[in-house]
């Protein structure tokens, strides 16, 4: 059995740096860039309590800070975030950030349900 627990995070293989599952969803998101209120649309198709991955064509630079909204049938979840990598004309893989405890609690309803 081996461990990484001597190896620095940057290099580890990207599955043992996960600190909560992620979940295949499949659901619209609207994202809006607050400095020049830029409006995209894409799609997430995984999601966890930290994060989730932004299928979208125009990709924001790493780093960008954005707002995320994203509706299904339990309820709409939104919360600030920054792009933490991006593969272009792909996705992006997006860092939940400073999410209001009402809307995590939507957030980890979603997350159940996909648990189950």
């Amino acid at each position: 059995m081996s461990s990484h627990s001597n190896v620095p995070s940057d290099v580890r293989p990207q599955n043992t740096r996960r600190t909560v599952p992620r979940y295949s969803l499949i659901v619209g998101v609207d994202i809006i860039e607050p400095a020049s209120d830029l409006r995209l649309s894409g799609r997430v198709s995984e999601i966890s309590r930290k994060g989730c991955y932004v299928d979208i064509l125009n990709t924001l630079p790493e780093g960008t800070l954005i707002r995320l909204h994203m509706s299904r049938d339990r309820g709409t979840f939104s919360t600030l975030g920054n792009v933490i990598y991006v593969q272009e004309a792909v996705g992006m893989g997006v860092a939940f950030r400073d999410t209001p405890a009402d809307q995590m609690k939507i957030l980890d309803s979603w997350l159940a349900e996909l648990n189950q």
